[in-house]
This record gives C-alpha cells, sequence and structure tokens, in this order.
C-alpha cells in the first residue's frame, strides 16, 4: 500500500509516494485565500528540492495573489514550467492564466535565474574599468561635437536674419557672466601677479637678475595665466550656471513646452549664452592681463625698488604685442567650449534634484579638464611655430 500523502487539504495536495513527488493544485488561488495558500507554500516549498510532477488541472480561480503563492511554492521550477506553454495547456491551463503565471515567475524570479558570476582578478576588474572609462569618455566626445554641430548650424541659420537675433538675453547673459564677474577675477589675478613677482623677485635675485622679474610677471599673464585663470573661473561659475538653468527647466518640463510652442531650444537657450560668454571672456582675460601685472608692478615697487614708471618702460622696450594677441587668440575658444558643455551638461539632466547637481559638477570637471589640456595644445602650437 502507497503511503500516506504528504499534504491533502482544498488548495494542495503532495504525494510524495512518488518520484518525483506528485503535486496537486485545486480551488481557488485568490487573494481570498492568500494567507492560506502563501502559509502552506511555504510549509512544502520544492525550493532547492527536485522538481515535482505539477498538476494544475483543479485550480478554480487564479490571480497575482495566487500565482506569487504558486512562486512561493515552486521557485525556480515554475520558470521550466512557463517557458514550455504546451506543457501547460495539457494540464488544462487557459492562455490567459499561462500568461499570468509567465508574468508573476519572471518578476519574483529573476534572481533565481541569474548566473553565478565567476570570480575574478584584480587586474581584469582594473582593465574592465578602465575600457568603461574609456567607453564613456568616446560617448561624451560624440556627443560633444555633435552638440558643437548644433550649435554652429543654428549659429549659421540665424546670422543673416537679423528678426531672429535675441539681443535682450545675449546682453543679460553679458552682465550675469561678465560684469558681475570682474570683481573676482580682478581679485584673483591681482593676487596671483603679486605672488609670481614674489617667487621671481626670489629666484632672480640668487642670480642678480632680479631687474627679469618685470619680464617674467607680463610674460606670464600675457600669454597664460590671464586667459587660463579666467576660463577656470568661467568654468566653475558660468559653466555650472549654465547647467543649473537649463537643467532646472528640463526638470520641469519647460524645454518640453518650448518645443511643444514650436521654438528651438538651441536657438532660445544656447545661442544667447554662447554669443554672450564669447564677448565676456576676452574682455575678462584683458581685465586679468591688466590686474595681474598691476599686481606684479606693485610688488616690484616695494621689494626691487622698481617704479612703476621703470617697469612700464622695460615692457615697452621688452614685450611685442604678439604675444597679446597670442593670449587673446585663445579666449574666444575657450568661452565657446565652456558655453556648450554647460549647456550640454543642461540637457543632459534626467529630471530629478540629484541630476542637476550630477551634471553641474560634470561639467565644472569637464570644462577645466578641456580648458587645461586646450591650453596645453595651444602652448605646444606656439612653441612648435616659433611664437
Amino acid at each position: 500500500m502507497p503511503d500516506a500523502p504528504l499534504a491533502n487539504n482544498a488548495f494542495l495536495t503532495v504525494d510524495t509516494t512518488s518520484s518525483p513527488p506528485r503535486v496537486r493544485l485545486s480551488g481557488d488561488w485568490t487573494l481570498a485565500h492568500y494567507p492560506a495558500l502563501l502559509r502552506l507554500a511555504r510549509q512544502h516549498s520544492f525550493v532547492g528540492q527536485t522538481a515535482p510532477q505539477l498538476d494544475l488541472s483543479g485550480i478554480g480561480a487564479l490571480d497575482t495573489a495566487g500565482a506569487s503563492a504558486i512562486v512561493e511554492l515552486l521557485g525556480p521550477h515554475l520558470l521550466d514550467l512557463v517557458s514550455r506553454p504546451d506543457t501547460l495547456a495539457a494540464q488544462g491551463l487557459a492562455p490567459n492564466r499561462q500568461a499570468l503565471l509567465r508574468t508573476v515567475a519572471d518578476a519574483m524570479c529573476t534572481r533565481c535565474r541569474a548566473a553565478p558570476v565567476p570570480p575574478t582578478s584584480a587586474l581584469m576588474d582594473v582593465i574592465e574599468h578602465i575600457g568603461r572609462a574609456m567607453a564613456r569618455c568616446w560617448q561624451l566626445a560624440t556627443y560633444l561635437f555633435g552638440f558643437i554641430g548644433l550649435t554652429l548650424e543654428a549659429l549659421a541659420r540665424n546670422l543673416f536674419r537679423p528678426r531672429r537675433w535675441r539681443v535682450t538675453a545675449v546682453v543679460a547673459q553679458i552682465e550675469q557672466t561678465g560684469l558681475d564677474a570682474v570683481p573676482i577675477v580682478a581679485l584673483l589675478t591681482f593676487m596671483v601677479g603679486a605672488v609670481i613677482a614674489f617667487l621671481g623677485a626670489t629666484v632672480l635675485d640668487a642670480f642678480g637678475a632680479s631687474i627679469y622679474t618685470v619680464d617674467l610677471v607680463a610674460f606670464a599673464f600675457l600669454r597664460e595665466f590671464a586667459v587660463l585663470l579666467t576660463a577656470i573661473l568661467m568654468a566653475g561659475r558660468t559653466a555650472s550656471a549654465f547647467t543649473a538653468q537649463i537643467g532646472s527647466m528640463k526638470a520641469n518640463e519647460e524645454i518640453d513646452a518650448i518645443r511643444a510652442l514650436g521654438m528651438n531650444p538651441v536657438d532660445l537657450l544656447v545661442l544667447p549664452r554662447v554669443l554672450a560668454l564669447l564677448i565676456s571672456l576676452p574682455a575678462l582675460t584683458f581685465i586679468a592681463m591688466i590686474a595681474g601685472i598691476t599686481g606684479g608692478a606693485i610688488v616690484c615697487a616695494l621689494s626691487l625698488d622698481i617704479s612703476p614708471s621703470m617697469f612700464l618702460s622695460i615692457l615697452h622696450q621688452n614685450l611685442e604685442a604678439r604675444h597679446f594677441l597670442l593670449g587673446m587668440a585663445k579666449a574666444p575658444v575657450f568661452a565657446f567650449l565652456i558655453a556648450i558643455v554647460g549647456c550640454l551638461e543642461g540637457f543632459k539632466v534626467s529630471g530629478s534634484a540629484q541630476s542637476v547637481g550630477e551634471h553641474t559638477t560634470s561639467a565644472v570637471v569637464q570644462c577645466i579638464f578641456i580648458v587645461i589640456l586646450m591650453d596645453a595644445v595651444a602652448a605646444l602650437f606656439y612653441m612648435e611655430m616659433g611664437w
């Protein structure tokens, strides 16, 4: 005589006399009986055991609560069943119930299907990380060049259409990016000029060449420091503002509203900012040159007894106008790249406050990196050209 079934009630019958065990489900597997169904499923769970023979023909009604209880009972074994619709159909399950079981099983047993991750070495982890970083850099470069193309196309399209020029927006952006930044740019470059003069006086005095501190300060600020420091300040101050402004509009769906009104967000939001920075950054660079040289002149007057008139005379004798022009030539390039990166990161905001903060930080980091990289490239180019 066969042994008695392990469990036999209105919902679940388990017969352990056969191999594999036989499981028959009956009754209404619905939300109304969910506590009892869940208790039975956990009591007789086949997770980690041999797959049973399943009989579903006795099920009266089935909903998502009952399907989740069946998943608790069978675990990964149910995934094998739902992958074979002919088996479920042979057991009397209608197509809609098959789809319900398949959906619930996929949702609850995803972790059961996950393949174990093979152990990897530390070297492979480093190589994988480098590869992902390079792929991300390539993606960022692709986005950047694509956005540069969109901006240049919009600029060319509107160049000969004066009615589409947004003069008010450009002037407002010039005030925010240029006039409001004059104090911080002038103060910073003044102090850096004083520091360079102190260093030059200290080092050159050992060789009896303190007089060349004037040339050191002038060369440094006309060719490199004025435009570089100004661009870095604009990267931290203006690019972050562009990203935060456009990102907030993206989060509030204002950009979608602009498109719904038939206007181009690039024409409305990007071009005024790019044009404003193209005007502001060269002007700020000129102010930075004057402030830095002034800081160096004050230190020379106080520490080296070089009067302002002598300072200006040395500048006039030893410096050529090309040094000023070479420094100023980099300002529009830096301005364009800073504005483009700031606006691009704003458009990449996904819609949350956290995303706005992340892309604002990313804009500042990218701008500083691009500015320093382009300055290094320009310095090498000038050197090779003998300028």
